[in-house]
């Protein structure tokens, strides 16, 4: 199965489709994690196969294509050549809704089930397994092979996980793995949104700090860009740690069960909390730049009202003059 979200233009609005939680979570899950809404769909032939790619959305602005892909063999290098030509398809379709690769995620989930016994059994393809999840082609060191296996995850004696940046295999005898394909979703998207909002920021601070490197005297900004600007970081600032404390409601909901013990594995693998520490690093660079602003506006504002104190008071030495002048003519005419 192929995983692609990406950022695009329009609202993506359709019929809530329901998210699926059975293996452990509290009930109230399902009702605070974000939730796809149905887009639409189309098809295409991929390696001789007919293949649905199905669209969902994450309102507002997040488009979600997935596609699924039978193979006979998925212990196969070639595996990795027929998800490329998913994502090729995929990414074709999010440009055509306008969305932007650069800020996009994808992400490769290998399912195997219908097996009998425990799904350790298919760890002697561990050399394989390891290049799938990496979707690379090289066959990768025996350590690099160890690492990559030891991010893994057991609910049921039957069922195996093993989660890795690229992607992620999952065991399951029955085939029931809609929960982890839910989280592993989920998880992608809280990356993708993590990359928006830190994108946003950089664009922000760049703008606002271009703004308060220039002097302020003859080519200094007026009052009125200066107030603009401070109601525009106050502005972006408040949506920012908004959305950055949604993200975190949404991670914290799922609780501490069978689906919170795999997404945090998820999570750990996608760097998303060092994406968290560095948006927490960019909010408090731009309240640094607030104080400066609001200190360069207050200096601006004391400068101008001691100029206007030193004319009035040279007006009224000049007044003083004037009137000792016209007092002097006055009295020697008389």
């Amino acid at each position: 199965m192929s995983i692609l979200l990406g950022e695009v233009p329009q609202e993506v609005r359709g019929d809530v489709f329901p998210p699926s939680m059975n293996k452990s979570a509290p009930a109230y899950v399902t009702r605070t994690v974000p939730k796809q809404e149905v887009v639409g769909q189309e098809a295409a032939t991929v390696d001789g196969q007919e293949v649905v790619f199905e669209l969902r959305g994450y309102p507002p602005d997040i488009l979600l294509i997935r596609a699924v892909l039978e193979i006979e063999n998925i212990f196969d290098r070639e595996t990795i050549s027929l998800g490329q030509k998913l994502f090729q398809y995929s990414r074709g379709i999010l440009n055509s809704y306008g969305g932007d690769l650069a800020f996009s995620e994808d992400y490769n989930v290998f399912v195997v089930s219908g097996y009998e016994g425990e799904p350790e059994q298919f760890l002697v393809h561990a050399p394989v397994i390891a290049s799938l999840l990496k979707s690379e082609r090289l066959e990768l060191a025996e350590r690099e092979v160890e690492y990559t296996l030891r991010s893994q995850i057991k609910y049921a004696k039957d069922d195996l996980a093993i989660v890795d940046w690229d992607g992620t295999i999952l065991f399951d005898a029955e085939g029931d793995t809609e929960e982890d394909l839910e989280l592993l979703t989920l998880a992608n998207l809280q990356l993708l949104r993590h990359r928006i909002l830190d994108r946003q920021l950089d664009e922000r601070l760049a703008e606002i700090g271009g703004r308060v490197d220039k002097p302020f005297g003859r080519m200094s900004l007026s009052r009125r860009e200066i107030a603009e600007d401070l109601r525009a970081i106050v502005r972006d600032r408040t949506a920012s740690i908004s959305e950055l404390q949604r993200l975190e409601r949404d991670i914290k909901m799922i609780g501490d069960w069978y689906s919170a013990r795999f997404y945090e594995l998820a999570r750990g693998k996608f760097k998303i909390e060092e994406w968290h520490r560095s948006i927490r690093g960019k909010l408090e660079s731009l309240e640094d730049i607030y104080s400066i602003v609001v200190e360069n506006f207050t200096v601006s504002a004391k400068h101008r009202a001691e100029w206007v104190q030193i004319i009035l008071f040279f007006v009224l030495q000049v007044g003083w003059f004037v009137l000792i002048i016209l007092e002097f003519f006055y009295f020697t005419r008389h």
